[in-house]
């Protein structure tokens, strides 16, 4: 079933990291916000590593990314797709990140997960390319799909994320 993406970027203009999922899962869609499968650890990862509580509101996850100069959003701005799945994605459109970069100093994105690196090397890397002067790291995903990754691999890969967040 073709979907289109229903919420909007998480960023301001002190952000620095740009994060890309692929696309919200349906749970996400139906709570609208990213993340609110309480089986993907995105939230406790990012908590993690950054030594912080984990959000639990809607309003409480806003505001520790934006203290923590970190931007969300997805790679693809609509699709077909079955379920939750990445490996059940076709008809790809991606996003627009121009207005995004324009209005925040976005210095490097991380692709959480395989699918949403594909999309971004597929259809956004020059884009990403000519704003941050880097290539998108593949960072792997927090989705509870990616079970060969306990939370502990997955804080110590994403690591990178809390030293970019330090340096910038």
């Amino acid at each position: 079933m073709s979907q289109t993406h229903p919420f909007k970027p998480i960023f301001d203009k002190n952000s620095k990291i740009l994060i890309l999922g692929s696309f919200p899962s349906v749970i996400s869609r139906k709570f609208g916000f990213y993340y609110t499968n309480p089986q993907n650890r995105f939230w406790r990862v990012l908590a993690g590593i950054l030594n912080a509580d984990v959000p639990e509101s809607t309003d409480e996850k806003i505001k520790f990314l934006l203290s923590h100069h970190i931007a969300i959003y997805d790679a693809a701005l609509s699709c077909e797709i079955e379920g939750s799945s990445d490996a059940k994605m076709s008809k790809i459109a991606p996003v627009n990140l121009k207005p995004l970069f324009k209005e925040a100093n976005i210095t490097q994105v991380y692709a959480n997960g395989g699918k949403a690196y594909e999309i971004c090397k597929k259809y956004l890397e020059g884009e990403i390319i000519k704003a941050t002067k880097n290539e998108v790291i593949k960072l792997p995903s927090t989705s509870p799909a990616n079970a060969k990754f306990s939370l502990e691999k997955l804080m110590h890969e994403w690591k990178v994320v809390a030293k970019t967040v330090i340096e910038s």
